[in-house]
């Protein structure tokens, strides 16, 4: 392969090299995590809230060999159009490249290739970690041994609900990831405000987050993650009574088909989706587009320092 298959996009090269603000963002999460119609015009509202907070979009996919930082709005709409697409975690990125293979980033490949890209930054939905029954599974996420070595600072709304959160927590202090709760003492749960756990640290603004930043570069510390949980207001949530009753629901779906590794989170997504009757959709974007406004927010404090 004799052509460099890490591509940046000119705005976003243009952008890191002139010390200003940009956002890494997932291809998954708009190709996987909502249905098909809604990937696209999501994909947009997305890009323009980080742009309305003064920083450069970022969305990172693969397309035609390439792994593509800051993706054109044509190159969303052929990824978010080739339904199903693959999903490709960060062993199977270099695998689609060879292959020529087009494929949407999750949370461990997008942060690993922003980083590579010296993105600081990166805003996504909820985090992926130790999904219930692991102790008999050992199913994991990918993303959290990325970031336990991954000097990124990553935006979203906890850890996705529908996972063991407290063991997720605890593998996360353990791959010295700093978790930081966003005007919360507790860290959000994703679906929910609060997922009933405290946060380890508290920060009140973007300012904050961008010293942490700044303090671990200055300390030389070894490369590792910084997760901002930003949680949603009460009244923006999914009903407490109605998240609890489809979890159920969906992990007792997910047992009787057999559903594993990593095609866990998309079914549950999915299941969440269908019996809520589009309520979990709604909130879902809404997750999306503030942890994209906080991120920008961010980025322009980190870039201001």
């Amino acid at each position: 392969m004799a052509e460099n298959p890490l591509v940046v996009a000119d705005e976003v090269a243009d952008a890191l090299s002139g010390g200003r603000a940009v956002v890494a963002l997932e291809s998954t999460l708009i190709c996987h995590g909502l249905p098909p119609e809604q990937g696209l015009p999501v994909a947009r509202q997305i890009e323009q809230t980080v742009r309305a907070h003064g920083a450069v979009p970022a969305t990172i996919g693969v397309l035609d060999g390439r792994l593509v930082i800051g993706l054109s709005d044509e190159q969303i709409q052929r990824l978010v159009a080739a339904h199903p697409v693959a999903k490709l975690a960060l062993r199977d990125v270099a695998v689609a490249v060879a292959l020529r293979r087009d494929g949407a980033t999750t949370v461990a490949s997008t942060a690993a290739a922003a980083a590579e890209a010296g993105i600081g930054v990166f805003a996504t939905g909820g985090l992926g970690g130790v999904h219930r029954g692991a102790r008999d599974s050992w199913d994991e996420s990918a993303d959290l041994a990325v970031l336990g070595r991954t000097e990124i600072t990553v935006v979203c709304a906890g850890i996705k609900s529908i996972l063991a959160v407290p063991a997720t927590l605890e593998r996360l202090e353990s791959l010295s990831v700093a978790v930081l709760g966003y005007g919360s003492d507790t860290v959000a749960g994703f679906y929910q405000s609060d997922s009933g756990h405290p946060a380890p640290w508290r920060v009140d603004s973007p300012q904050e987050v961008a010293a942490v930043m700044h303090a671990r570069r200055l300390l030389g510390l070894p490369p590792a993650a910084v997760v901002v949980a930003l949680p949603l207001p009460e009244d923006e949530q999914l009903p407490p009574a109605l998240h609890e009753r489809v979890l159920a629901d969906a992990l007792r779906a997910a047992h009787r088909a057999g559903i594993g590794g990593k095609e866990v989170t998309p079914y549950l997504l999915e299941h969440f989706h269908r019996e809520t009757g589009g309520v979990s959709v709604t909130v879902n974007v809404s997750i999306i587009r503030r942890n994209a406004a906080l991120g920008a927010d961010i980025a322009v404090a980190a870039a201001a320092r």
